[in-house]
């Protein structure tokens, strides 16, 4: 009987905590526009984080590119439509590919260290001293940090992106002789408003949901340097599994719009 008990304990833990991240997300919202406005805080962070995964983003999207081409060009060459290969590379990645990618790297890379700092802040009693001094520590800490991942998320993925077109076009012009010319024209050609711009909106969506658990994770951290690592972790796995969920919405939403 123990087994069905601790199964039933940790349902109503999850829905527990989903209902107290639903809380948190409110009390963003209402910090969000109430002042003092964190602007230097802000831009730190934007910083921060879009510099320190720029690098991890190139790499990944150049990879993508090269990787997605090479795997794709055998079977369309078996039905003679290699001619096809900018325009199926170029929606992949944009409309779907590129986006979830570059937000599963940004939530090991982002999601993590957001975790773990606020995280060891909590433990540490730095909040606790924030709140003493007459600091708002979750509008210091908390808004500006799902702000400044919202805000670089979309830089992010269209970089990712554009890096990896650039890897397929290496890997057509090496492989069949396609002139970079006349693989961007096709790329252009074949995207539309109506490709870029959903998959764009979505990014701003998981950058929150990034941002969002990483700081609700570390800012309820438990006490101890084990409950700044499960902080770290779960920010991870928690996100991972919001983005997926959110994509899929997405691409529901984006589907009934094109058949109306």
């Amino acid at each position: 009987m123990s087994k069905p008990n601790s199964f039933l304990d940790r349902i109503k833990s999850f829905f527990a905590e989903i209902g107290d991240m639903a809380f948190f997300a409110g009390r963003f919202f209402r910090e969000l526009f109430s002042k003092p406005f964190e602007f230097r805080e802000l831009l730190r962070q934007c910083y921060n984080m879009g510099n320190r995964s720029l690098f991890l983003v190139i790499v990944t999207g150049f990879i993508l590119g090269l990787v997605f081409t090479l795997q794709s060009r055998p079977t369309l060459t078996q039905f003679g439509a290699e001619s096809w290969m900018p325009s199926m590379i170029s929606l992949s990645i944009v409309r779907e590919i590129g986006p979830v990618i570059i937000a599963l790297i940004c939530a090991g890379r982002i999601g993590s260290g957001i975790g773990a700092e606020i995280g060891s802040m909590r433990v540490t009693e730095q909040i606790d001293a924030m709140e003493v001094s007459g600091t708002n520590p979750f509008k210091y800490l908390v808004v500006t940090r799902i702000l400044a991942v919202t805000l670089m998320l979309p830089l992010l993925v269209i970089l990712g992106d554009a890096v990896a077109l650039v890897g397929s076009a290496i890997v057509e012009n090496l492989k069949g002789g396609v002139s970079y010319t006349l693989y961007f024209n096709q790329v252009f050609d074949a995207l539309k408003f109506s490709d870029v711009f959903p998959a764009t909106v979505k990014t701003f969506f998981f950058g929150f949901a990034i941002g969002l658990v990483g700081t609700y994770k570390g800012y309820n951290c438990a006490k101890g340097t084990v409950g700044v690592g499960e902080a770290s972790n779960s920010a991870v796995v928690y996100t991972s599994m919001l983005l997926f969920i959110i994509d899929f919405i997405a691409v529901f939403v984006t589907d009934i719009f094109y058949t109306l």
